[in-house]
């Protein structure tokens, strides 16, 4: 078994500590220890998109998760047609901030009229705050979502901004993820 202690580390730390580990074995398991529910979280969806068992145990204010690496992993990012829109402001553009609102409102509203929808949009930084309860953008994507456009938010932005409870949309993800998403897209959009 080969033990991971990320203990004190943030996203997207722990994940990377974690993806190194599982890349040194073709099949066992891997103890990754966290101090934080975001970190532990973004463990147990990472381990569920590489198709990875896991177990959970809680000692105080340390989490133990162990993984058990029993196939190879699947690359998920091999789309033809992967544009991924990428979004960091509840504004778009410089300027004047109500128009920079009315300008993005427009833009997300846009996306569900076009024929070819983008299969990704990442929040992050203050974008999460459109993910939200009372958010003007919404209902347009939940309309996105419901058509199967991945919606995620940046778990640290979230956190940061202690809008954890109240993302009404999506999923909430970590950098390596977003990283990837990217990396992997053959097209980004940023408003």
């Amino acid at each position: 078994m080969i033990k991971v202690n990320a203990v004190g580390q943030t996203c997207p730390i722990p994940i990377i500590m974690t993806k190194n580990a599982l890349k040194d074995i073709e099949e066992g398991e891997v103890e990754v220890l966290v101090d934080n529910k975001i970190s532990l979280e973004n463990l147990q969806k990472m381990s569920k998109e590489m198709g990875y068992d896991y177990s959970i145990a809680e000692t105080g204010e340390v989490f133990r998760i162990v993984i058990n690496k029993i196939k190879e992993e699947v690359e998920e990012f091999e789309d033809e047609d992967n544009t991924v829109v990428v979004i960091d402001s509840i504004y778009m553009g410089k300027g004047d901030p109500e128009l920079g609102r009315i300008l993005m409102k427009g833009f997300i509203y846009t996306l569900t009229e076009v024929e070819v929808l983008p299969k990704t949009i990442i929040f992050y930084n203050e974008g999460v705050k459109l993910a939200v309860e009372n958010s003007e953008s919404l209902n347009d994507l939940k309309n996105l979502e419901k058509r199967g456009v991945e919606i995620l938010c940046c778990g640290t932005c979230v956190n940061f901004y202690g809008l954890t409870d109240e993302v009404k949309i999506g999923s909430i993800t970590n950098m390596y993820n977003i990283v990837n998403k990217q990396m992997y897209a053959r097209r980004i959009i940023k408003p």
